[in-house]
């Protein structure tokens, strides 16, 4: 859900992934995180501690890399503070992240995210004592390139509820929450479907002398089957026709796979029902 909702801010973000989760000194976690980054601090309520989000700098400059067309490598670290612009996009990640994180976590346990603040020194985020334990959630994966953020929480947070997170009962049910986002997903998938009329062999030199007003001649006529493709995969053999001032598909067998021979022949199955009427979109 977060991936799909970042895509918003960064369309080229292609996936983020949990990398580790680990135990550790708060000290020590704080010790590896370059500056600058961005810390915020964050109440988890009715839970009573507070916990950290984390932003690498790495992330950041990566984020405004690839926002501005370059390439999504984080650029050289100065050790310098964080522009106005690139506070900005701090603020929308985390924005974004928290939604997501409360959203998750309602169809669990029912809580409320309270943003207290975004800090860019380390030593106005310590939510703990150096010497305190802490649960640390490293994230990352953009484009494949190293750009974390991590969630740090006090080992002590999750006490009251630890019969509930670590109940087997919970994880052995089904998972309501997993099924209707995926329904959610699949209702609201957009395709692209286009019909191929015919495959054609021609030479550059005649392609390149093409000009407004030629005509390709189709050696395809009106009851022909042709190929419906879905997302650039042969789906179905459906015949050419028209509904109103659209042109429209009528389905009549499922293609299987394209044959060796590349011409645009698919081995089919027939629907045994008679023919289905594609009306879901015109192809032109």
């Amino acid at each position: 859900m977060f991936s799909e909702r970042i895509r918003a801010l960064v369309p080229r973000i292609s996936m983020v992934s949990k990398d580790s989760i680990y135990i550790t000194k708060f000290d020590n976690f704080m010790s590896k995180i370059p500056l600058p980054s961005s810390y915020s601090i964050v109440s988890m309520k009715p839970l009573k501690e507070n916990f950290l989000f984390v932003l690498d700098s790495r992330l950041v400059f990566v984020i405004i890399s690839v926002m501005f067309g370059g390439p999504a490598k984080p650029f050289k670290v100065e050790g310098r503070d964080f522009t106005r612009l690139e506070t900005k996009i701090i603020s929308d990640f985390v924005t974004i992240a928290l939604d997501t994180f409360e959203d998750i976590w309602k169809e669990f346990y029912p809580i409320k995210i309270d943003l207290k603040s975004i800090e860019l020194n380390p030593s106005l985020a310590r939510i703990v004592s150096p010497n305190d334990k802490v649960i640390v959630v490293e994230c990352m994966d953009i484009e494949g390139y190293e750009a974390p953020f991590f969630f740090c929480f006090p080992q002590d947070l999750f006490l009251p509820i630890k019969d509930m997170i670590f109940s087997e009962t919970g994880f052995t049910k089904k998972d309501p929450v997993w099924d209707r986002e995926l329904i959610r997903k699949l209702k609201h998938l957009k395709l692209n479907l286009h019909l191929e009329l015919e495959r054609k062999k021609i030479k550059v030199k005649e392609l390149v002398n093409w000009q407004v007003g030629d005509k390709i001649l189709l050696s395809t006529t009106k009851g022909d089957k042709i190929l419906l493709y879905v997302e650039n995969r042969p789906k179905f053999k459906a015949k050419m026709g028209k509904i109103k001032d659209k042109y429209a598909a009528l389905i009549t067998d499922i293609a299987i796979e394209r044959n060796k021979n590349g011409r645009g022949e698919a081995e089919s199955i027939s629907t045994g029902n008679g023919a289905e009427q594609y009306n879901g979109k015109s192809a032109e």
